[in-house]
């Protein structure tokens, strides 16, 4: 598997991720953003972190454009975890995708955030042949998410 990370910024940790999750918590999503948590895998505590949810073809989908980050080694572990947006939590288990399913979506997401995460793709984009999206989709996970479910 993939070491691929890139490593936010100060900028990025203490400004802009708290921005938009401070939003997020209070029901304003920002382009789609929700606030992932998921149980650590050492831990077992819960660890938060804003992400954009991806709708495709009626699926949901998280997508890790800085690579193999914190975030998605807790969810291989767990297995699942909340997604939260205001007061309203949801459950769900989640699924990683395989590389050679990922064209589909990280075509899409490059098509909704490039502005915001096209930097971390190497120049691959939305307009970017399959063969290009396959060759840069193991530096990327890709979580499907199902059994979505209110938590009360």
């Amino acid at each position: 598997m993939s070491e691929h990370v890139i490593k936010p910024g100060w900028f990025v940790v203490n400004v802009l991720n708290r921005a938009v999750a401070w939003l997020t918590r209070r029901g304003l999503s920002v382009w789609g953003s929700r606030v992932l948590a998921v149980r650590g895998r050492k831990s077992g505590e819960w660890r938060r972190t804003p992400v954009n949810l991806l709708e495709v073809n009626g699926e949901r989908y998280l997508v890790a454009p800085r690579g193999h980050v914190q975030w998605t080694h807790n969810m291989r572990a767990a297995g699942g975890g909340r997604l939260l947006l205001g007061k309203k939590v949801e459950e769900f288990s989640a699924t990683e995708v395989g590389d050679d399913a990922k064209p589909e979506v990280l075509r899409a997401y490059l098509k909704r955030w490039k502005a915001e995460v096209g930097v971390f793709f190497g120049g691959v984009g939305a307009d970017s042949s399959d063969e290009e999206l396959r060759a840069i989709a193991h530096k990327h996970p890709v979580f499907r998410i199902t059994e979505l479910r209110p938590v009360s």
